[in-house]
């Protein structure tokens, strides 16, 4: 068994110069591009509030490093997930992924009540500029996380049923960097919508 997946990873390996991981690659970079547009709009005009709130009027701090701390914990044991892959483990990586997706989803949960309380007390994305950059940016990486638990559902399927098939390797190995990426993306909203949002 632990052969096989010695396999499926050297076979996952050499599919690294396959059209799909390359395709997968260039998607990053377009998802790159995507994101430094969205965060150059957010600030040019995050002091656009039309006579509204400002962020630091709008941010509840403690809320949004839970939310931080919650994705952070689930790019862990996403990692956690891909080196149970190296030890034939599938109940341990289906663990792992399951982790992952409770995190991730309660992620998600918290951005999506966040938007709620703003929208219901008339602070929605039609209120100013500043509101209207800071939910496309906020909400278009939602987005991607919500894609990203409805891909780790689909592999974890996958893996129970096939099990460790270079296939299901290669795409849990992409999936990871999707993962990763998304929580490096987070991280700088973190820092430039909100840590700065609240100093100025």
């Amino acid at each position: 068994m632990k052969e096989s997946v010695e396999t499926a990873l050297v076979n996952a390996q050499h599919a690294s110069t396959s059209k799909t991981t390359l395709g997968f690659w260039i998607y990053l970079m377009t998802d790159c591009v995507l994101f430094a547009t969205l965060f150059a709009a957010y600030v040019v005009l995050r002091d656009s509030t039309f006579g509204g709130p400002s962020a630091r009027e709008l941010f509840d701090m403690p809320f949004v490093l839970t939310e931080t701390l919650l994705l952070l914990a689930s790019s862990f044991t996403c990692g956690l997930a891909m080196l149970a892959i190296r030890q034939a483990n599938r109940t341990q990586v289906l663990g792992w992924l399951v982790a992952t997706f409770v995190l991730g989803a309660t992620f998600l949960a918290m951005e999506l009540s966040e938007f709620a309380h703003l929208v219901n007390e008339g602070n929605g994305w039609q209120r100013s500029g500043f509101l209207t950059a800071f939910f496309t940016l906020v909400g278009t990486h939602g987005l991607h996380i919500a894609t990203g638990l409805l891909w780790m559902g689909v592999l974890g399927v996958q893996l129970a049923r096939r099990g460790f098939t270079a296939g299901v390797v290669r795409r849990l190995t992409l999936f990871s960097l999707f993962w990763h990426f998304l929580d490096v993306v987070w991280i700088f909203i973190f820092t430039i919508v909100y840590l700065m949002g609240v100093a100025v």
